[in-house]
């Protein structure tokens, strides 16, 4: 069986704690490889290594640093199939939706190439007699990033290229479920020429996060992944001095008014409902139609395009639309909610509880769910099921629409359909939640705008990549210069007043 590594000073090395992690095939429900659990030793020493290492790489250029990326660019291009096959073996999901998740975070790295524009400062000529003032962004020293199993390629791509780029040093420490991909991108950066030492990839669990959150070397940390643990490490970060972004749950609301192409709305539903499974923190898992009439219509539109999608393993290839979860665990709580929603009077319309896949009968595969008349106090209304279940909410108003959403404690992201301009502008005015789609189901911004959500999605104040990125891995110091010429005798005991 392999047995994966660290990624430290520029190599793979060994962990030595003595605990491993299974890493699953969930096609096949097999194990395929283990990994090694950090120590908070282990973590420590990676830390000092990288704060060794930081000085010299900051000391770089910054357009010396973004031909480092320029050059990560052009090989993650290069090996693009490769990435994506190691993803879908280890996540599941299908090969061409991990291509996506490989170009989405390989977008953020483009972004990062315009470092030198992003880090200028800013200067004021003359501010006071013989006075100049100006700004500086410096980084903030050694950075980590926790990232999540649902997108082992792009997001830790969105945390580690900013970090670096602006000059820290950098500790990723990737899900132990999939952690082949972060360590492959470790191994082409430093082909793109990133000095060793300033990226350690430390694979762990818990004991891992709390050293990261603990140790006083690191001044930053990004995190994604579920809303508890969002606030667990946004806190206990914060408590110890750390500038802190994390990300958690999502609840994402779809509004279909009543002149909606509904066509389109069934279409959109079915991709961002089922898509990767249902494991995205941006999967609509919430459909709004407003009006009697108008849910009847899409109901009659959903069902026959939820019965129809194909699940199966990505060795399929093109030929199926999404693979199997990522754990027995998971597959296990999706239907134990699946059955709570039944028992709360949910009614279930296309019932994925018996799906079986021959010749892989062992591994995660759940099927599609569809539910309608849904209410707000059910489970499957308010919690983050994660998994390929779609649950139909409807209004009568269009103002009770919004309000399901706007009340809802999630805040990541939401749509609307309609033809309506009047409509669609007072959604994306009022609504109080961080990415809106108007007609675009999965309202993902692109790297050169930022990612985040508001309420219990988001814990911080700036968000992912973007020109936030740039904000949060580094720190602003402004210069106030006065040099001798003209400058009369005797000290100064008021605060200084520019004349």
């Amino acid at each position: 069986m392999e047995e994966l590594s660290h990624w430290i000073n520029g190599q793979h090395v060994k962990g030595t704690s003595g605990r491993f992690a299974d890493v699953m095939n969930p096609a096949t429900g097999e194990v395929q490889a283990r990994v090694p659990l950090a120590s908070k030793a282990e973590l420590d020493a990676a830390v000092a290594d990288a704060a060794a290492a930081q000085p010299a790489w900051a000391a770089m250029n910054p357009q010396k640093r973004a031909r480092v990326m320029m050059a990560f660019v052009q090989l993650i291009n290069r090996d693009m199939d490769k990435l994506a096959e190691a993803l879908s073996r280890e996540h599941g999901k299908t090969f061409p939706d991990a291509k996506g998740d490989v170009q989405r975070g390989l977008e953020v790295v483009e972004f990062c190439i315009g470092a030198p524009h992003h880090l200028k400062g800013e200067f004021t000529d003359s501010a006071g007699p013989g006075i100049d003032m100006y700004s500086l962004r410096q980084p903030l020293g050694v950075a980590a990033g926790i990232t999540p199993f649902n997108f082992p390629a792009m997001i830790p791509m969105w945390k580690m290229a900013p970090a670096l780029v602006c000059g820290n040093a950098f500790i990723l420490k990737p899900s132990e479920r999939d952690p082949s991909v972060p360590l492959m991108l470790a191994e082409l950066l430093k082909e793109a020429g990133l000095p060793d030492g300033v990226l350690q990839v430390i694979n762990g669990d818990k004991e891992s996060v709390d050293a990261i959150l603990d140790n006083p070397v690191i001044a930053g940390v990004g995190f994604v992944g579920s809303t508890p643990i969002a606030e667990y490490i946004y806190s206990r970060g914060c408590a110890n001095g750390k500038r802190v972004q994390c990300f958690g749950g999502a609840k994402n609301h779809m509004i279909i008014m009543p002149d909606a192409d509904l066509d389109q709305a069934a279409d959109a539903l079915v991709g961002a409902g089922y898509g990767a499974a249902g494991e995205r923190c941006m999967a609509i898992s919430v459909a709004v139609p407003v009006g009697e009439e108008t849910a009847d219509r899409l109901m009659e539109k959903l069902v026959p395009k939820v019965e129809a999608l194909k699940i199966g393993p990505y060795t399929s290839g093109d030929d199926v639309d999404f693979g199997p979860v990522v754990t027995a665990a998971a597959k296990e709580n999706i239907l134990r909610l699946v059955q709570t929603g039944i028992d709360q009077g949910a009614e279930l319309l296309v019932d994925g509880r018996d799906f079986s896949l021959q010749g892989y009968e062992n591994g995660f595969f759940v099927g599609a769910h569809l539910f309608d008349r849904v209410t707000t106090d059910m489970d499957i209304y308010r919690t983050e099921i994660f998994g390929p279940v779609l649950s139909t909410v409807r209004a009568k108003t269009y103002e009770e629409a919004i309000g399901y959403a706007m009340d809802h404690e999630y805040g990541n992201g939401t749509a609307i359909f309609t033809r309506d301009g009047d409509t669609a502008r007072d959604f994306a005015n009022r609504i109080n939640i961080g990415m809106v789609g108007i007609n675009v189901p999965i309202p993902v911004p692109l790297a050169y705008h930022t990612f985040g959500g508001w309420k219990k999605s988001g814990f911080g104040d700036l968000n992912q990549h973007g020109p936030d990125a740039f904000r949060f891995y580094t720190r602003t110091k402004t210069v106030t210069a006065r040099w001798p010429s003209g400058i009369k005798e005797g000290g100064e005991f008021s605060i200084p007043v520019m004349e």
